[in-house]
């Protein structure tokens, strides 16, 4: 079975002094592909891990935990392990240079009785693969002049940047060893910091947010609701 599902937000914020010059705005993008059935009982757990196979970026462990305390609250909260935690108790089977890359290379791994065992001493019933990062653009505009007389003193000038967060969570079954879906999350921004006497950051908190709703839709897809 297969069932695609988008969900657009937009968020913006401002400053009070500067809200009717600039606003940061976020907008996010989740889209989802099942392709299996899914449910999670309350003594089964779920572990994300960040893809880190890549040479030229990795998935940052700050998100990961990110998404797995979002995860761990709220209304269908499901319980996570952390991913150090479970990448130790492993060694060396979920190592970047040995995690498995499909899930086939799972289902071999899977044979291992040390591997069998730990999984069921945790719980797992789901492993959810995070991959993606954050990207900005070379900021630009007018910079800054500061300047500092007898009578005060003060910054002028603009800056400003975009931000793209892309994150891709597939999610597997350990009970059936198969792929039961993929989510995605696309959240893009632009930030500002404009100086009228003083410097105020208006940041589009992309990465916050795509991280807020990646947690939101794999609760609601792993709940099956």
């Amino acid at each position: 079975m297969k069932k695609a599902s988008a969900i657009n937000l937009l968020k913006c914020s401002g400053s009070i002094l500067v809200a009717s010059f600039f606003a940061s705005c976020a907008s996010t993008t989740v889209d989802e592909l099942r392709q299996g059935e899914t449910g999670i009982e309350s003594d089964e757990s779920v572990v994300i891990l960040g893809r880190r196979q890549a040479s030229d970026y990795e998935t940052r462990s700050e998100f990961v935990e990110c998404v797995g305390e979002r995860m761990n609250q709220g209304e269908g909260a499901v319980s996570v392990v952390p991913e150090q935690e479970f990448i130790d108790a492993m060694f060396p089977y979920f190592e970047p240079r040995t995690a498995p890359l499909r899930t086939r290379d799972l289902e071999q791994v899977m044979t291992e009785d040390f591997v069998a065992s730990k999984m069921n001493d945790f719980g797992i019933r789901y492993i959810v693969w995070l991959d993606g990062s954050t990207e900005m653009t070379p900021m630009r505009g007018s910079g800054f002049s500061c300047s500092v007389s007898p009578v005060g003193g003060g910054c002028f000038g603009l800056l400003s940047w975009e931000d793209d967060s892309s994150f891709a969570a597939r999610v597997w079954d350990v009970g059936s060893l198969r792929n039961v879906g993929t989510i995605n999350a696309d959240a893009t921004g632009q930030s500002y910091i404009p100086a009228l006497v003083i410097p105020i950051p208006l940041l589009a908190r992309v990465e916050a947010n795509a991280c807020s709703r990646l947690a939101i839709q794999l609760k609601e897809f792993l709940n099956d609701t």
